[in-house]
């Protein structure tokens, strides 16, 4: 599961889909994402030219958040991945999708986690948010209740906006991370966007194979810490 970083193994075709990938959505998010993932992927310096080295990733998190990335091979155990975010570490995945899947991955791949997870973790409330989600997932696990800590994680960390001053944002790292669901979130009329309740957030089916019926929207990430 845990594994490592083997970046010499990336081909020119995998760096070309990266530079397709990134270029495609940091052109789309300019007006839609939180100011704070343009500003984490640029405190990063990730950029369109090759797939991003976690080494070179990770000594700028550990100077701004103490985070780090650890590589895996794909989805870990529920109480693993808890325990990797409660010591400050995100689980990534170290392949990148083929061409022909552009728009659509079944399973997280390195552009979903690095380009979507990892410029939030710069931010400081949302870096100490993760590292609590992963204490209380734990805690949720214990008590037979992971269907609720992981539906909480689904509406936040994946599919959350929050309201800026500069209007509705994104902010979740599965809807950064695709391009129909960045401009469908935002500009469809068919989803509702709910001001963010924990409880009826836990309570609320979610959809991993079509765009969300339902989105939860926050007012920070200081609301999020507080109310986990």
């Amino acid at each position: 599961m845990v594994t490592h970083e083997q970046w010499e193994n990336f081909t020119q075709t995998d760096h070309n889909t990266w530079k397709i990938l990134f270029e495609r959505q940091s052109s789309l998010l300019k007006q839609r994402a939180a100011e704070d993932i343009i500003q984490g992927l640029e405190k990063l310096e990730i950029c369109n030219d090759q797939i991003p080295k976690f080494s070179t990733l990770n000594h700028i998190l550990k100077k701004e958040t103490n985070f780090s990335i650890v590589p895996v091979k794909g989805f870990i155990p529920e109480d693993l991945f808890f325990k990797f975010l409660s010591i400050r570490k995100f689980p990534s995945t170290c392949f990148i999708r083929k061409p022909s899947q552009l728009d659509y991955l079944e399973e997280p791949d390195i552009f979903h986690d690095v380009f979507g997870h990892i410029p939030l973790l710069v931010n400081p409330i949302f870096s100490d948010f993760m590292e609590l989600f992963g204490r209380k997932g734990l805690e949720a696990i214990e008590a037979g209740m992971l269907k609720f800590a992981a539906t909480l994680y689904w509406f936040t960390v994946e599919f959350g906006l929050v309201q800026s001053a500069n209007g509705l944002r994104i902010y979740g790292a599965g809807i950064t991370s695709s391009k129909g669901e960045s401009i469908y979130c935002l500009d469809s009329e068919v989803p509702t966007r709910i001001k963010f309740n924990s409880l009826r957030a836990m309570k609320t089916q979610y959809h991993i194979d079509s765009f969300q019926k339902t989105y939860f929207v926050i007012e920070s990430f200081q609301q999020l810490f507080d109310v986990l």
